[in-house]
């Protein structure tokens, strides 16, 4: 747990930066910052995309984890809790942007292999490398989030530590379990939901990321699926 409480305070840190930036920088400069967080935001999720070999699972992860997130209206229930931090810690920020800070911020940094593969290495093997790698990451882009989304970007720390916490401590009995194919596959699915959060910061088209949420654990299924079901693997 020691690296995981190390990444979740890193993302503290550096969303306190980005606030004291934001703060100090003239309300014009704002669209700036945003545009730039839009971009590199697209720039990581394309390439994390990349990462599937399987289009037909990863078509089908987005799609049903979609129709099962809508179903479920999880997006809302994230935007509520967001909105829950606010009220309690926040009551200055402006409405709708701690949510959304939050929201898009919890997605961006536990989507990914560092995420697993790093809370795995950690549990098994007593290894904090990969995880303290990620928390110099998710420091750094927490301070471009929380300059352009504000105070929510700091929360998604308890995300972090609630999603690597949990690996970490169940690495044991999951790790046999999760392959190279599944960690490319999650990693692509997680790319898809980046760029989505990238097209809403540029503007392009506001997309109800929080509801493909699911896409990730449809992924897991259709992998473990691969063997039974050959076409997937196509």
């Amino acid at each position: 747990m020691f690296a995981t409480v190390i990444n979740a305070l890193a993302i503290v840190v550096g969303s306190l930066l980005g606030l004291l930036i934001k703060k100090g920088l003239p309300e014009r400069y704002e669209r700036g910052i945003f545009a730039a967080v839009g971009v590199v935001t697209l720039v990581l999720g394309m390439k994390m995309a990349f990462a599937t070999t399987h289009i037909l699972a990863f078509a089908l992860a987005l799609i049903l984890g979609g129709l099962v997130g809508t179903l479920l209206d999880i997006e809302g229930a994230v935007l509520r809790l967001g909105e829950f931090f606010k009220r309690r810690f926040a009551k200055g920020e402006d409405d709708g942007s701690f949510a959304y800070g939050f929201l898009s911020a919890s997605v961006l940094f536990c989507s990914g292999a560092m995420s697993i593969l790093g809370s795995f290495r950690a549990g098994t093997e007593g290894d904090y490398s990969l995880l303290l790698t990620k928390s110099v990451l998710d420091g750094c882009l927490s301070i471009l989030f929380a300059s352009a989304m504000g105070a929510g970007v700091a929360f998604s720390a308890l995300s972090v530590f609630a999603y690597q916490g949990s690996l970490t401590l169940l690495s044991v009995w999951v790790k046999p379990y999760v392959t190279t194919l599944m960690l490319n596959e999650l990693t692509g699915v997680g790319g898809a939901l980046i760029l989505m959060i990238g097209i809403g910061l540029l503007d392009l088209r506001k997309m109800k990321t929080g509801d493909f949420l699911p896409a990730l654990l449809v992924t897991i299924l259709l992998v473990m699926a691969m063997p039974y079901v050959p076409f997937l693997a196509n």
